[in-house]
């Protein structure tokens, strides 16, 4: 069995190649040219308890020597789904990170690794906090301007105190995050959306109010280590 790894800093993406996990249950499997692939998500929490041995892993909980550039695996990753010309973004628990392609080749990246106060892991604490799942959410035209994700809180707060529904101010600050990933990737026309955000229907359609929007999952980094 061959493991590959982009652990997370809540969930971790696993994809096994010809043989199954037998601890888990696979959310995908793939079969190319008679090689089998199987997908799992697990909390990244369970990882070390697995015993796995990683052929090539990266992320922020890898814990190992083995770890890969995730700017090097995303671009890899996102090769085979996207034109000649494209910008992809990896929006994740703690970070967000985007690279770009002109005429088929590596063209621009950045990477934003120092505030992660306006991504996945806040959202999710928001909606534990509230009682809320991310179908309670909708695309709200208006949004927060969270250029702090600290102050994006207490708009939330503040809003929720002065009567409004808890699912409408959350949707407002995620419509927020989407605005500033936009910005954030230059504003393209369209954009190649990776990382559990895609599962996130109200972080898509705010970002569909800017650009055309094509989310492809949250193995994208995770096939970007593969070498088979």
């Amino acid at each position: 069995m061959t493991i590959y790894l982009d652990a997370g800093t809540t969930y971790s993406k696993i994809i096994a190649v010809d043989e199954k996990i037998p601890s888990l249950s696979a959310v995908n499997k793939r079969i190319v040219n008679g090689i089998e692939y199987n997908y799992y998500i697990i909390e990244s929490k369970r990882v070390k308890t697995l015993n796995l041995n990683v052929k090539s892993a990266c992320g922020h909980m890898t814990g190992s020597e083995i770890n890969e550039n995730e700017i090097i695996a995303l671009a890899k990753g996102a090769q085979k789904y996207v034109e000649k010309n494209a910008t992809i973004l990896d929006l994740g628990s703690r970070d967000a990170k985007w690279v770009s392609f002109k005429d088929g080749k590596f063209h621009d990246m950045d990477w934003n690794s120092a505030c992660a106060s306006s991504t996945g892991a806040t959202v999710e604490m928001l909606l534990k906090f509230y009682d809320l799942t991310a179908n309670d959410l909708q695309f709200n035209s208006e949004k927060f301007n969270i250029t702090c994700g600290i102050f994006g809180l207490e708009k939330i707060m503040d809003s929720i105190s002065k009567g409004e529904n808890a699912s409408i101010a959350v949707s407002r600050f995620i419509h927020g995050i989407a605005y500033n990933a936009w910005i954030f990737a230059k504003k393209p026309e369209k954009l190649y959306l990776s990382g559990g955000f895609c599962e996130n229907k109200c972080l898509v359609d705010s970002l569909n109010n800017y650009c055309n929007v094509i989310p492809l999952g949250r193995f994208l980094l995770c096939e970007g280590l593969i070498d088979e």
